[in-house]
């Protein structure tokens, strides 16, 4: 830390921010209010803690091809002390779960991994970034990364030495990109992709035209797809070489036989029960005004943040927003400070509406959709994910690395 935040003459307080959940809004949060924090006209001397289930940052939506590639594996997870940015003496990682949060004394219970011990962490403002819970194998459930490499390493020998069809069953975005990262990564594999409605994507607001682009996507991937196919059972068999084999039927009567059945139906679930249910809708989802802050009726709401894929708010859920809600909650956290040691008003950043948007990674292709329509093809991919499923764009875009000059 540079010698003029640390002088005392000239910080009036110390603030400790303390961030649950350290993937994009958690982190976006950390890195954007110490950027605002460092400001040489007016430095603000705090202390951040960041605590996540996993001893690293994970790229979430690089989850399909950690499935498919060890290669990639070993880069989608970096142990948070290989995060450069974030490697300073205010800036304290601690792997762990936060079970309560007591918004009336601003006091964190804290249940950490390591140790197995529960402490008890004060704050003067707090950021829930926390996400989705989301099953396997839609997102590796390990939470160190020797762990995680075992977990997905295992997954991916299997998957790639199959020799009978790859069943894929969920035609959500995670489905039909689990579907061609496999096939793109080992084109001989067979991967089938089986959804239970007669359109792809069929979850999300979007116009029949984007659906129907990513079915004809996927299939020229190579994927084969079936639709309006609801799995009934998977029952494991032996087969003649001792291997094991899944006898598939769907309730429509359709069989097969497959090598292995991948279930990329998340459901998930928001990751808040540490929160006041003053603070939830009847899902779990964190309600939030549009500066990030809690309802006003929770205790000390204007201290309190929730941004990310846990929050009640419009829109597909997407690593964009979350990088977005994490910089709004960092802006507004320093407004509050600035209202305090200078009197200043707040000019708070607010969240506006989100209309239906989506990045979609189809093997070799890209689909986008947004305001300004529907586009497709390679280029839209290079845009979007270039070759690591958007790795170095949010790494860079973060400056996780560390600041270049």
């Amino acid at each position: 830390m540079t010698g003029h935040i640390m002088d005392t003459a000239i910080v009036a307080c110390q603030y400790r921010v303390l961030i649950a959940g350290g993937c994009y809004g958690g982190l976006s949060a950390a890195v954007n209010l110490l950027e605002k924090c460092d400001a040489l006209d007016l430095p603000i001397s705090i202390d951040i803690t960041i605590v996540d289930e996993r001893d690293g940052y994970y790229h979430i939506i690089g989850s399909p091809l950690a499935m498919a590639s060890k290669e990639y594996a070993q880069k989608a997870w970096v142990d948070y002390k290989d995060v450069k940015r974030l490697q300073r003496p205010n800036v304290t990682f601690i792997q762990g779960t936060i079970t309560n949060v007591d918004c009336e004394s601003r006091t964190a219970t804290i249940s950490e991994h390591k140790t197995q011990k529960t402490r008890e962490e004060s704050y003067d403002f707090f950021i829930a970034a926390t996400g989705l819970r989301r099953t396997w194998p839609v997102v590796p459930q390990a939470c160190t990364r020797e762990a995680y490499l075992t977990e997905v390493g295992a997954h991916c020998d299997r998957v790639l030495s199959s020799t009978a069809p790859v069943l894929v069953v969920g035609g959500g975005a995670v489905g039909i990109e689990m579907a061609a990262e496999l096939k793109l990564t080992k084109p001989s594999v067979q991967v089938t992709l089986a959804h239970s409605r007669d359109k792809l994507l069929s979850a999300e607001p979007l116009p029949d035209m984007v659906k129907d682009c990513a079915l004809e996507l996927a299939e020229q991937s190579g994927v084969e797809v079936l639709l309006n196919h609801r799995l009934a059972s998977s029952i494991p068999i032996k087969n003649s070489d001792g291997s094991l084999l899944y006898e598939v039927e769907f309730t429509n009567g359709h069989k097969m036989v497959a090598s292995e059945v991948i279930t990329a139906i998340s459901n998930s679930i928001p990751s808040s029960s540490f929160l006041p249910r003053d603070a939830l809708d009847s899902d779990g989802y964190v309600n939030v005004r549009p500066t990030m802050q809690l309802p006003a009726g929770v205790p000390n709401a204007e201290s309190h943040f929730a941004v990310g894929d846990m929050i009640h708010w419009s829109g597909i859920k997407r690593c964009g927003g979350a990088l977005y809600e994490g910089k709004i909650a960092a802006l507004n956290i320093h407004q509050i400070m600035l209202q305090q040691l200078q009197k200043k008003e707040p000019e708070f950043t607010q969240l506006s509406e989100i209309p239906p948007m989506i990045g979609l990674a189809v093997g070799k292709n890209g689909l986008s959709y947004g305001s300004e329509g529907m586009n497709y093809g390679p280029q839209v991919m290079q845009i979007f994910f270039e070759e690591d499923l958007g790795f170095r764009i949010v790494w860079d875009h973060l400056r996780l690395g560390g600041i270049t000059a």
